[in-house]
């Protein structure tokens, strides 16, 4: 049985939160512990409103890889040649990618000389040596994670309102219009939760506006 199962790694910029516009190898992990990701499931799951493709391994460079070594050449490859000094930087993403993101696979990151960051639900306790960590709420769940450098939280969720979060240690706080039919609304009830409690700061889907992975 395979070590590691990726859905897709791809090249691109983060669309959202604090490393906005910064190019990024998207590794994203298989597997979720909120929803199977089967659409006939959603309506059971504790997160239904997920708008991600987590389920097996047939998306762009997706796979089974045996070893952590293995994977990191994988993401290193995809990774531009540019000048030195230029940190490349991998996101771990999913789905949950703590179902399987562990401390062997970041050291090999590490030695492919990756930035490490991880977006995670936060339902699961986060192994040692990453460099980013991005947390992302969902109501109905218990927490893990407490600290990190980002927290995300889509908005809104009735059960997870941002106060339940603040005195969490996080550098970041961010909130980030739930997407779907509501979007509109959800996006004008963001922006004035933002301008009424400057402690939040507003996230944007950026990769959804300008139509890229």
């Amino acid at each position: 049985m395979a070590a590691y199962k990726i859905k897709e790694i791809y090249y691109t910029l983060q669309g959202e939160g604090a490393h906005t516009g910064r190019p990024a190898v998207f590794c994203r992990f298989t597997g979720c512990n909120l929803w199977s990701g089967r659409e006939e499931d959603r309506h059971k799951a504790i997160c239904q409103f997920c708008d991600t493709q987590f389920v097996g391994t047939d998306g762009v460079n997706g796979g089974r890889f045996a070893t952590a070594a293995d994977l990191a050449q994988k993401v290193a490859d995809l990774w531009p040649t540019t000048l030195e000094g230029t940190a490349p930087y991998v996101v771990c993403t999913g789905g949950e990618p703590l179902l399987q993101l562990d401390e062997t696979l970041i050291e090999a990151f590490h030695a492919a000389g990756f930035e490490v960051a991880v977006e995670t639900n936060g339902t699961i306790a986060a192994p040692r040596g990453l460099d980013w960590i991005c947390m992302s709420p969902k109501a109905g769940t218990e927490l893990l994670l407490t600290k990190g450098d980002e927290l995300k939280l889509v908005y809104p969720q009735p059960n997870a309102l941002p106060p339940l979060f603040e005195q969490l240690d996080f550098d970041y706080f961010y909130l980030q219009p739930m997407d779907g039919p509501e979007v509109i609304a959800n996006t004008q009830a963001t922006v004035a939760y933002c301008l009424a409690n400057p402690l939040w700061r507003l996230s944007v889907q950026t990769h959804k506006m300008l139509d890229i992975p």
